[in-house]
């Protein structure tokens, strides 16, 4: 959940204050770019493909960080999260000190930095595989969300895992929106904050209970 309000916060700040990109939903970049063929559209391919390429990067090293370290989760989940976190919180720094600013050549750096962190959440969930928890994308979540149901001819899974995806991403978004008009910086930061809450909880947490013995 604290992962998932992480993206709504980092979303909010890529596409309300960024240019109209999204940093950690890759489906509305690809849809951007397409966009971009009309010069009537307003959207450029610039922000789009350094979105990309930065969560490719992220991904790549994520994936690879699964490798090495997925037979000691809590090493490796802390290492991750913690790692994502410490990045989150030198974007916001480089937003408050100016070296980074929301418009000009320097706003690609920062989507690119943005998106590399969100591409090795991604990579690192993937592998993970928490049920019905995405933490970047609810179009799944919300289609489990439905077809599981009653109404729908399911399994009548329990839904409360998926409506929460939803109210963090939504709370995330919203908070994220809000903080906008006063400060970018201490959005990313309250983004890295959340991401710190997930190293935390799975460093320290406590330790699942292991299966009895047949």
């Amino acid at each position: 959940m604290s992962l998932t309000a992480a993206t709504g916060l980092i979303d909010a700040v890529s596409y309300l204050a960024l240019g109209r990109t999204f940093v950690a939903n890759m489906t509305g970049n690809v849809v951007f770019l397409g966009f971009a063929v009309s010069p009537e559209s307003g959207f450029t391919v610039v922000a789009p493909l350094f979105s990309l390429a930065g969560f490719l990067l992220g991904s790549l090293v994520g994936g690879r960080a699964a490798a090495v370290l997925e037979d000691r989760p809590r090493r490796w989940l802390g290492i991750v999260f913690g790692a994502q976190a410490l990045l989150l919180a030198i974007a916001a720094l480089l937003v408050a000190t100016d070296v980074l600013q929301r418009t000009g050549g320097t706003s690609y750096g920062l989507i690119f930095l943005l998106a590399g962190c969100f591409g090795v959440q991604n990579a690192t969930v993937r592998h993970a595989g928490p049920k019905d928890m995405t933490t970047t994308v609810l179009t799944l979540t919300l289609t489990g969300l439905a077809a599981d149901s009653v109404l729908g001819g399911g399994r009548s899974a329990s839904p409360y895992r998926r409506l929460g995806s939803v109210a963090a991403m939504l709370a995330g978004a919203a908070v994220g929106a809000l903080l906008l008009q006063a400060t970018i910086s201490g959005v990313i930061l309250l983004a890295a904050a959340a991401v710190a809450v997930a190293a935390g909880i799975f460093v320290f947490g406590p330790a699942p209970a292991e299966a009895p013995k047949p």
